[in-house]
């Protein structure tokens, strides 16, 4: 046989109590031979309670027992033929007057009993099994309501009673031989005492039912019911790529609950945890899902972990002193204080030094449990063996849950690099010598970052999502938003990365949206449904959403974004820029930047600050974490200077060349800021201090291209008028090279900590002589590299090469 057990969403409207019929059937043409437990419709146990406590303050109750009424009614009239509806509704009526007489003998009273509170309650159980049972009737005649209260004895502890065991064994083994033919609807969450009282079960009281008489009868299964797709490795309202777990043990199941999964109540599962009967939660909505077996092994896993769950509002007491070093007894003492009072204890963590102990609680019991303490140890506080109990709020519980943690190594260290990574605190930690679970205490505002992040991080078979804000929507800007948009399937399913841009700015608008922009429509969402940009409301707005895995990416040539990099990293973002002038300003602020990512554990990624889409920072970074000394760095790495010396040969003047390099768009609108060497120099003192020289920009030797008259022109005009003049000198200076059979190079060398650029005449020896159009190049001259340098050569320049390069910094963090 089987238990079918319907919650309350299960049993809420007519659509979903026709999905339930549906199931019922079935299992039962399947020969399943079904029991079914069914809750109050959804709703009604709440309305019931309201109903009870504003009778007993005198409060009128009419129009909520009218909700009741009419609720059930509308059932009726819409699943049951008109023919066999009178009987039905008169029954329910009797039900609903029984029920006003009792909501008015609570009101003459002024008086709401445990007891009389179990009896009223116990009509939402009543009226929705009848009422299942009267429609399932009309297609299997068999079908027969139970009140589970004549078998199902308890004691007199209303409102939470325990179970006579022995009795309801008899009782329920004595209906299953009288019923033996019969599809039973059975009351859930209630019983009686003794003398027949109506008792109620406690929290998850329908799901205790199930297991009574799934225990009993020896079920060869009990299926939970619900509106979810069963057990899931996280809370799907704050984790999006939380998935149904296809199989737990009971411990595993019980950890999860415990720590804030509702689907069912642990507890009440213990009949069934005893006989070793298969729990299998199923979503009423979507019945063709397998849902989550529970049974006693827990089988195996591809994941370290089972799930992840959390309680989002916990109070930590804080006892320290030094009357606890070596106290035996002490915590017996303190615990059984708080379990006397009724105060649920969550977690505990306790000192080594046996000097503090720390333990949560429900905020709603911690100045309960703080006047508790100071009452219970008055003398050692007195005496000051104790310091005054502290309690910090605002708090919750994460918690990662799984059998499969046993003996594996490396599970809190994933845990903690998770949550360390983005920033998140731990202020408690507590693990068990069976290794099933693992909790930490973070700050409340964290959780959903933290759930996120830690998910992430131990089901390794999703995707990792970066959280992009992105500031500059230029050419580099857009050309990166329409290579992620090419690249995302691509990113999916080879690399398991997911990128959602959620910030956008420009220096007009910014628009955010949590759950993505959409990479095809983003100027239009942007002009549209965006805000007046500020840099520093986009940043604050960045930190206040708080997201996992963020990466702020600056793709501007303003100096202001930079003013904000270290308070960025402080809040574990971390920051990818084509940007230059953080890493090309005082070496303090290089330094700064750099040590204040390092101690925040985020990526600083800025490649394209010197090669656009070239690796060349990257391959400098691994030469000397690989252990190679550095001798020597010889670079170009200005693809507008690499352009001109390379079309300055024949009858071409170098006048033309420059000309013909604006019109083509390789400098800027005055070719001075190419031509003077600025950002060349920015580039070759980025280069030095990344291998490790405390340079500024003042101990580059910079030489020059131009005639100090060029230099000092009032206007582009002018600068072209000089240039003309200054022809015989670039002419010499190609004809001295072709006489020896050399090339014009502007090249900047690094050597020995020292940084210099300057024009020279290289030979067919020279690893630069060959270079053409407006290629960089970079040669490294190592202990490894030392006979023949290692040389990295490629487009320096274009929008393309420059967000490509920005894109592989992108999917690089965190890796």
């Amino acid at each position: 046989m089987k238990i079918l057990k319907f919650g309350g969403t299960s049993v809420g409207s007519v659509e979903s109590i026709k999905a339930v019929l549906s199931i019922v059937k079935e299992s039962y043409d399947a020969g399943e031979k079904p029991l079914v437990v069914l809750s109050a419709m959804s709703g009604i146990t709440n309305l019931l309670t309201k109903m009870a406590e504003d009778a007993a303050e005198g409060k009128p109750f009419a129009e909520d027992l009218k909700v009741m009424e009419e609720k059930h009614f509308e059932v009726v009239k819409k699943l049951i033929a008109v023919k066999f509806q009178n009987p039905v509704l008169t029954r329910l009526k009797l039900l609903i007057n029984e029920l006003e007489d009792l909501l008015q003998g609570v009101t003459a009273l002024k008086e709401l009993s445990n007891q009389s509170k179990d009896l009223i309650i116990s009509y939402g159980e009543r009226c929705s099994n009848y009422l299942v049972s009267k429609i399932m009737e009309q297609e299997i005649p068999e079908s027969e309501y139970i009140n589970a209260s004549y078998y199902i004895k308890t004691d007199s502890n209303f409102g939470n009673a325990h179970l006579n065991e022995p009795l309801t064994n008899q009782l329920i083994q004595a209906l299953s031989q009288t019923h033996a033919d019969k599809l039973l609807f059975v009351t859930g969450f209630i019983g009686s005492n003794e003398k027949g009282r109506i008792t109620t079960l406690g929290r998850g009281g329908s799901d205790y039912t199930a297991a009574i008489f799934g225990s009993v009868l020896n079920a060869t299964a009990i299926e939970i019911w619900t509106d979810v797709n069963g057990m899931l490795t996280a809370d799907p309202r704050i984790v999006k790529k939380a998935f149904s777990l296809p199989l737990l043990s009971y411990t595993e199941a019980m950890e999860l609950s415990y720590f804030g999964a509702k689907v069912i109540y642990p507890p009440t599962m213990v009949p069934a945890f005893m006989k070793k009967i298969p729990i299998v939660i199923r979503n009423t909505f979507q019945p063709k899902f397998p849902g989550t077996v529970i049974q006693f092994e827990s089988g195996k896993s591809a994941y370290p972990i089972k799930g992840i769950s959390s309680i989002s509002e916990v109070s930590v007491i804080n006892l320290t002193g030094s009357g606890m070093v070596g106290k035996s007894g002490f915590s017996g003492r303190l615990f059984t204080l708080l379990a006397r009072e009724q105060i649920n204890v969550i977690l505990i963590t306790q000192s080594s030094s046996e000097h503090s102990i720390t333990f949560a609680v429900n905020p709603n019991d911690s100045q309960k449990a703080v006047e508790l303490i100071q009452n219970e140890f008055e003398l050692e506080l007195l005496a000051n063996k104790l310091s005054m109990p502290v309690v910090e709020g605002d708090l919750s519980i994460l918690a990662i849950v799984g059998e499969n943690m046993k003996r594996t190594p490396g599970m809190s260290g994933k845990l903690f690099h998770a949550l360390g990574r983005n920033g998140i605190n731990v202020r408690a930690i507590a693990q068990g010598s069976s290794e099933f679970n693992i909790s930490v205490i973070i700050n409340k505002e964290d959780l959903s970052k933290a759930l996120n992040a830690v998910h992430d991080a131990f089901f390794a078979e999703l995707k990792k999502t970066l959280h992009v804000f992105n500031i500059g929507t230029g050419n580099i800007g857009s050309t990166l938003f329409s290579q992620l948009n090419k690249q995302h399937d691509f990113l999916e399913e080879q690399n398991d990365i997911e990128i959602k841009v959620v910030g956008i700015s420009n220096s007009r608008r910014m628009y955010f949206n949590e759950d993505g922009i959409d990479l095809n429509s983003w100027k239009e969402e942007l002009e549209n449904d965006g805000e007046v940009a500020d840099l520093a409301t986009f940043i604050s707005k960045m930190q206040e959403m708080n997201l996992p895995n963020c990466v702020f990416i600056d793709n501007t040539a303003s100096k202001l974004p930079s003013t904000y990099y270290e308070n960025i990293f402080q809040s574990n973002i971390s920051i990818v820029t084509c940007n230059k002038i953080a890493n090309s300003g005082d070496y303090s602020q290089y330094r700064l930047l750099h040590e204040t990512a390092r101690k925040h554990g985020v990526d600083f990624f800025y490649e394209t600050n010197v090669g656009a889409g070239l690796p060349i920072v990257r391959v400098l970074k691994d030469l000397m974490m690989s252990g190679d000394r550095l001798l020597k760095i010889e670079a170009i790495l200005s693809g507008t200077i690499s352009y001109i010396f390379n079309n300055f040969k024949g009858d071409a003047s170098f006048y033309d060349v420059v000309k013909k390099a604006q019109e083509l768009g390789f400098t800027e609108p005055d070719p001075r800021d190419d031509l003077g060497g600025i950002d060349f120099m920015r580039k070759m003192l980025i280069l030095g201090r990344d291998a490790g020289y405390p340079i500024e920009s003042s101990d580059v030797e910079l030489g020059n291209i131009l005639p100090e008259s060029c230099l000092q022109a009032n206007s582009v005009d002018e600068f072209y008028a000089e240039l003309l003049k200054a022809d015989d000198y670039f002419n010499n200076l190609k004809r001295e090279a072709e006489e020896q059979g050399k090339v014009i190079r502007y090249i900047g060398s690094l050597e020995n900590g020292k940084v210099s650029i300057s024009l020279q005449m290289v030979d067919e020896s020279h690893p630069f002589y060959a270079l053409s159009g407006s290629d960089n190049i970079i040669s490294f001259t190592t202990e490894r590299y030392k006979e023949r340098p290692l040389v990295v050569k490629g487009p320096g320049a274009g929008a393309e090469v420059t967000a490509a390069g920005v894109f592989a910094d992108l999917v690089n963090v965190g890796a």
